[in-house]
């Protein structure tokens, strides 16, 4: 989010969850290259980078998986602090200027 040169991408107040304003982005792929945990893709077809907005809070990839595979929990209970720790030592976060 914070490497985007267009601010296209934003936190959603109600989910957490940071999208990509489609008509901001201009497909720079900064993003992609920035991102620690490669959530962010490039599509070659509207020349855009798109990731999960976590469908509104409701994923349905969580609903629609049969075997319960893909599931959808509070990001403090996953370990996020260990997964942005990670991050910070590889340099892919925000820095100040």
């Amino acid at each position: 989010m914070h490497a985007c040169p267009v601010e296209a991408i934003t936190v959603d107040k109600v989910t957490g969850a940071k999208v990509v304003n489609e008509s901001t982005c201009v497909g720079c792929k900064v993003c992609t290259i920035a991102c620690p945990f490669g959530t962010i893709n490039y599509v070659q077809e509207t020349g855009k980078v798109q990731k999960c907005d976590l469908c509104g809070g409701d994923p349905a990839c969580a609903d629609a998986c049969p075997t319960q595979a893909i599931t959808f929990v509070d990001a403090n209970w996953t370990g996020i602090d260990k997964m942005k720790s990670w991050a910070d030592k590889l340099g892919n976060q925000a820095s100040a200027s």
